[in-house]
């Protein structure tokens, strides 16, 4: 475990000496906001539920949403009670609200992997975009100082692996129900 903190702390460090700049002080918390509450994921859900080309996709995605909130925000994150990272740095300007939550894992960065696995599987093109997006969010939450590499990359991997886990579940049940 110290292993992991070192190496997190190291990467936060290179990002935060290496990589802050006045310009991207302002778009980094716009890309973060993105992913607050999942709110963009959702959106993208509902469109594709209103479109009977994406239903089952659409659907998918909500619940995907919904459980990996479950999960994560409900079970792992009190279970592992991890400090976010700018409470151990002194005099640490953060450039958006600082999160009460714990850190492990990162929420934005579970649901916006969840959710584009989910779109790539609906359309590859769109899938592309919404990955890259969903990379923006997750790097972003390392920038803001509010998680480490490894919430991040923990994030990211329950966050594929859910969505794919779900669509196999639900998506044979889906289609025997409404594509008879």
């Amino acid at each position: 475990m110290q292993f992991i903190q070192m190496f997190d702390n190291k990467i936060l460090e290179f990002i935060r000496i290496n990589l802050h700049t006045p310009m991207m002080d302002k778009i980094v918390p716009i890309v973060t906001s993105l992913g607050n509450m999942g709110l963009i994921w959702i959106v993208i859900g509902l469109a594709f539920i209103a479109n009977k080309k994406y239903r089952k996709y659409g659907f998918i995605m909500l619940c995907t949403l919904c459980i990996g909130a479950l999960i994560g925000d409900g079970i792992i994150k009190p279970i592992v009670a991890r400090a976010r990272p700018f409470n151990f740095v002194e005099n640490i300007q953060l450039l958006i609200k600082a999160p009460t939550s714990y850190s492990f894992p990162s929420g934005h960065t579970m649901s916006s992997f969840a959710a584009a696995t989910i779109i790539y599987i609906a359309n590859k093109k769109m899938g592309i975009g919404a990955f890259l997006l969903a990379a923006l969010i997750g790097f972003s939450r390392m920038y803001l100082y509010v998680h480490y590499p490894s919430d991040v990359l923990i994030g990211c991997v329950l966050g594929i692996t859910l969505s794919i886990v779900i669509y196999k579940i639900v998506s044979p049940k889906y289609d025997k129900k409404f594509n008879q």
